[in-house]
């Protein structure tokens, strides 16, 4: 690993301070030639001592060991999902992310869309600041949520998903559904509930944090609209019925799932979004 010498953490102290972004951080070390191991571990490091060296900051935490997942022993192409054979098309080890095809049929990707039609609003994202929901600058799609096992196809999926990701149903939220019209998208995120901010614990007593994203194309656009990994430079196209899976062992940057919804340049994506927590979800 390359070294961090004094230099750098002054240089990153001033950055974080002057209000840049950890992942614009991460873009510059990059191409300034800074490998993703020597790269982590200095933002860590800085951002550990920035605030203390508390105990309770996530990059001081072990890892989980227990996370959702397909099993990907042998590297199999198919994965047995219950009731649908699941074809494996691409994997990425760190961040751990999986791509698969024929994860949904055509039939039950129009249900999906049909029984969300008429329930859709502006999308909100989870406000960790108060615990609540708010409007995002940064998403522009409009969307809706299912109740868990709300009617019959939304059951069906929530087993599959289970099954093929190795999870348990209640450890799941309810599926959200979305629609991202001609330019809409939501710019690079995080899904886990940042520990630092004031409103994260009244989020976590609903079922701990989120561990794992599921990204379910309903409908393809006719341009754009790919799931980006600006961390790791892939790029998912949305196809219809396949799905995208990724996994994050801790709320931490260095977990490499900084992700987003590239604008939609032509036509329409729907999704459907499900987020796996580490407890059962109330």
């Amino acid at each position: 690993m390359q070294p961090i010498s004094p230099e750098l953490r002054e240089w990153i102290v001033a950055q974080l301070a002057a209000g840049h972004s950890v992942p614009a951080l991460r873009q510059s070390m990059h191409a300034a030639g800074w490998r993703d191991d020597a790269t982590d571990a200095a933002l860590a490091e800085v951002e550990r001592a920035t605030r203390g060296g508390n105990a309770a900051d996530p990059a001081d935490a072990p890892a989980r060991t227990d996370m959702p997942g397909p099993r990907l022993e042998n590297s199999p192409l198919y994965l047995d999902a219950g009731d649908r054979r699941v074809q494996v098309v691409q994997t990425v080890k760190h961040p751990r992310i999986v791509v698969f095809a024929n994860l949904l049929s055509a039939e039950e990707c129009e249900a999906l869309i049909a029984a969300a039609r008429q329930r859709l609003s502006r999308s909100l994202t989870v406000e960790t600041k108060t615990g609540g929901e708010t409007l995002n600058v940064d998403r522009t799609s409009d969307g809706m949520f299912f109740e868990r096992g709300e009617n019959e196809v939304v059951r069906r999926i929530e087993a599959r998903i289970a099954t093929l990701l190795n999870w348990p149903l209640d450890f799941g939220e309810g599926l959200q559904i979305l629609r991202y019209s001609p330019g809409a998208q939501y710019r690079p995120h995080y899904d886990y509930f940042d520990p630092k901010e004031p409103g994260t614990p009244t989020i976590l007593r609903r079922g701990g944090q989120r561990v794992g994203t599921l990204v379910m194309y309903l409908q393809e656009p006719e341009q754009g609209g790919a799931t980006t990994f600006p961390d790791i430079g892939l790029e998912v196209a949305p196809v219809r019925g396949s799905a995208v899976f990724f996994s994050y062992d801790r709320a931490d940057p260095a977990t490499r799932t900084l992700h987003g919804g590239a604008p939609v340049l032509a036509g329409e994506k729907w999704v459907a979004t499900k987020w796996l927590r580490e407890r059962t979800f109330t």
